[in-house]
């Protein structure tokens, strides 16, 4: 897929990082244009023993039968440090060198990560969003900032995420009867409820979205050597 122009250099400080969130924050675009959507794309990233490199993997299932027609991996150096609320700039980069190597644009991508449920509304879904200009959702397995009530126990019960300013900044949903709920949030061009309700769609026999458990498969694959990078970058 043909990647639209850079949004900006990667060569930040921690400081300078949570500066240009702050900044970015404003151009996320919280409304869903109604499209149809055939192919989803799943994104996840692994980091070796030492955390000194990484494989990121990006692996789209057609829709709905959620069947893989496409993955990508790249292999790449670890180039910003562990930093909570700033792993965009660890993990973005390798997955848009992945993006840039599909066949296709797909119609909508989840992370497994945070989007606006965030302390600056600057999850990496938001940051991918904004990079690839194509509808993105957090899809994530714990919760980075703000207050819930604890949803119903059935499928689909859901509660509202709160700001510590007072801000809804995404859902928590419980995607299986009686299991651990888990946070979705919009990334980019898609409101919150529509959000939500793809999580769930993409959700079938488990707690996590088809697209998060395929795109782990295939990074864990990747580390452990049993499939090859489409490209080894660094």
């Amino acid at each position: 897929m043909n990647l639209p122009p850079p949004l900006h250099r990667w060569d930040f400080t921690p400081t300078e990082a949570v500066a240009l969130q702050r900044a970015l924050a404003g151009r996320v675009d919280l409304t869903w244009d109604g499209r149809a959507v055939g192919r989803v794309a799943g994104v996840d990233v692994a980091f070796d023993r030492d955390e000194q490199r990484l494989f990121a993997g990006v692996v789209v299932l057609s829709y709905p039968a959620l069947t893989v027609v496409e993955e990508v991996g790249v292999e790449a150096p670890v180039t910003f440090p562990y930093v909570p609320g700033l792993l965009s700039f660890r993990e973005v980069p390798p997955v848009l060198a992945c993006f840039a190597r599909l066949a296709a644009v797909p119609d909508l991508v989840v992370c497994d990560g945070q989007g606006t449920a965030h302390p600056r509304r600057m999850g990496l879904a938001c940051h991918l969003g904004l990079w690839l200009g194509v509808p993105t959702v957090g899809c994530a397995k714990s919760r980075l900032v703000g207050r819930h009530r604890e949803p119903g126990w059935r499928r689909g019960c859901a509660t509202r995420l709160y700001h510590p300013d007072g801000e809804e900044i995404g859902r928590c949903l419980r995607t299986r009867d009686g299991v651990r709920p888990v946070y979705c949030s919009p990334g980019h061009r898609i409101d919150g409820v529509t959000a939500m309700r793809w999580v769930l769609r993409l959700c079938r026999r488990y707690r996590l979205p088809e697209t998060t458990r395929a795109a782990h498969r295939f990074v864990t694959r990747l580390r452990r050597g049993e499939a090859r990078p489409a490209a080894t970058l660094g």
